[in-house]
């Protein structure tokens, strides 16, 4: 029998950010999907918590900065979804992992830069090649940006260049899978206080007060304020929003 629920993949899906991402999304009904790299223990968790929303939940694990591994990756993700999900697909990618770098210019690496490259970019783009297949017609894919693609803050050119490249990688997917009804969209957080990158903003009280105040809404962001924009983007709700950067910052520079 199909499943009757939308299912949605959110990569990094353990903590932070894709955490309340996964809960929001079961919170509308939604099946869930989470990945995670090393932390099985907490991944379990988020899963038990939105089965509590009365929805399937199953955790993955996965390196998105090892692209060799998505062809048995992507095998596990079909046992999975016919053995728990009763399906052969899901409705939407939220390609969401990542990992936090701060260097200024002039002291970037190669390795620092390709670490970067390879989890926010290129493992983006090849992740999203092989679900493709799977994802069904008039599903969606969100790919998570940063505020730093509008706003340069030293030490992060390497991060917010990868950003960059997924903003236009975004629209990309929007014409070509737009014959089959699969949207493509962005959402871009503004500064968040989670243990990305070590919990660079989280643990720094002077940054968290420039933040907050070039920051209309005057704080910091927390993940409660990003989950739903996401969910909202796998909703019927946004069946006309393609192609889109939504940022999430609370205003920050405006």
């Amino acid at each position: 029998m199909e499943n009757r629920n939308k299912i949605a993949v959110v990569t990094g899906g353990s903590r932070g950010l894709g955490r309340d991402m996964a809960l929001r999304l079961a919170e509308k009904r939604i099946d869930v999907i989470i990945t995670y790299n090393t932390n099985a223990e907490e991944a379990e968790k988020v899963v038990t918590l939105a089965e509590q929303s009365g929805v399937k939940a199953a955790a993955l694990q996965l390196n998105t900065g090892i692209i060799q591994s998505f062809d048995s990756f992507t095998e596990r993700l079909k046992e999975v979804l016919a053995e728990k999900f009763k399906t052969d697909h899901v409705d939407f990618l939220v390609n969401n992992a990542g990992q936090g770098g701060y260097s200024t210019i002039s002291e970037v690496t190669e390795e620092f830069f390709d670490g970067l490259l390879n989890v926010h970019f290129k493992g983006v783009y090849f992740l999203t090649q092989k679900l493709i297949p799977l994802i069904a017609d008039g599903g969606g894919i969100v790919n998570v940006s940063s505020g730093l693609t509008r706003v340069s803050v030293p030490g992060s050119s390497a991060y917010a260049s990868m950003k960059g490249a997924i903003e236009t990688f975004t629209r990309y997917i929007a014409k070509e899978l737009g014959a089959r009804g699969i949207r493509a969209n962005v959402v871009a957080p503004g500064a968040i206080m989670t243990d990305f990158g070590d919990g660079h903003l989280r643990n720094n009280e002077d940054l968290q007060k420039m933040v907050s105040s070039v920051t209309a809404l005057g704080r910091p962001g927390v993940a409660e304020d990003i989950g739903g924009v996401v969910a909202f983007l796998c909703t019927e709700d946004a069946r006309w929003v393609n192609a889109q950067r939504i940022e999430a910052s609370g205003g920050m520079f405006v």
